[in-house]
């Protein structure tokens, strides 16, 4: 006797083994996409700690550099960091559970040690040796963040689109605005000092130079008005730095204006950064939403 198996019912039999089939790769992909989304968490938290570490050191060069106004503002900002180390050791706990972590709870606490001895000694230090010491701080977080960002939340996002977007959000932006961070703590001692050293000069010329080569490539991985405007504010500051700053005789620019024009431009590419990460949300609600299956049955 034959037997005859109906279109539609074969149709339905390799859909249904199709969903089995996919079934561990869906829950992967939801793994990932919750992992990134806790991520972004993370990577926020690592953001502000650097904004704050790297204004820090800004303002506790100018200190020893002679301008005594900062004073103020420095005891509040070390309230304001411990705080975000804080919350900080949170996401580090969170790293520290998961198979491979990108940084863990030892780390942030040794890290959190080292950041209180400096804050306890810096008063004693050079301005070479503060902005040495911060930057270390500050190049360890950044290694954290950009681990993040590529573990994280570019593996749940595998667009190409969205990788430029993600390596922009925890990778070139954050160095330029680390880039930025070194010149205003360098430029702003050159001008309480009133004057540029040689040794100075050569900083804040490379510097300089630097911030325009990675300001480029941020550009041409995702071109927007809003990183055009934040590239004008970049190309401001970098054209004050060398019209103002490296002169060795006089120095036409005081500690406190040039550290707010600074200040000015690395929070413009912070705010980048911010519309960085809401773009890559709204790219993972989209990478989360339920497939749609159509057909005749």
């Amino acid at each position: 006797m034959e037997t005859t198996i109906s279109l539609p019912l074969t149709v339905f039999a390799i859909g249904f083994a199709t969903l089995l089939w996919l079934r561990p790769s869906f829950g992967r992909k939801s793994r990932d996409l919750d992992k990134a989304r806790q991520a972004f968490d993370g990577c926020e938290r690592l953001l502000g700690l650097i904004k704050s570490l790297q204004r820090h050191r800004g303002m506790s060069s100018a200190w020893l550099s002679g301008d005594r106004s900062f004073e103020g503002r420095i005891a509040e900002l070390r309230q304001l960091l411990e705080r975000q180390f804080n919350a900080s050791m949170q996401t580090a706990t969170l790293e520290t559970d998961s198979p491979w972590p990108c940084f863990d709870h030892n780390d942030m606490a040794m890290l959190r040690h080292q950041w209180q001895a400096l804050a306890d000694a810096y008063a004693s230090m050079t301005t070479e040796q503060n902005i040495a010491a911060h930057t270390d701080l500050v190049t360890k977080v950044l290694g954290w963040l950009a681990a993040l960002g590529e573990a994280r939340i570019e593996l749940a996002l595998p667009d190409r689109v969205a990788a430029g977007v993600v390596r922009n959000y925890a990778m070139r932006l954050p160095a330029l605005a680390e880039c930025l961070g070194q010149a205003r703590a360098v430029g702003s001692s050159v001008a309480a000092h009133g004057k540029c050293s040689p040794v100075a000069r050569v900083r804040l010329m490379f510097l300089a130079s630097r911030a325009e080569a990675l300001i480029a490539q941020a550009l041409a991985a995702a071109p927007s008005a809003r990183s055009s405007a934040t590239a004008r504010t970049v190309e401001e500051l970098v054209e004050m730095i060398r019209r103002h700053l490296l002169n060795e005789h006089r120095v036409d620019i005081g500690a406190g204006d040039y550290f707010d024009t600074a200040t000015h431009a690395i929070d413009d590419v912070f705010a980048w950064i911010d519309g960085c990460a809401l773009d890559l949300r709204r790219a993972l609600e989209r990478a989360d939403a339920p497939l749609e299956f159509r057909g005749q049955f």
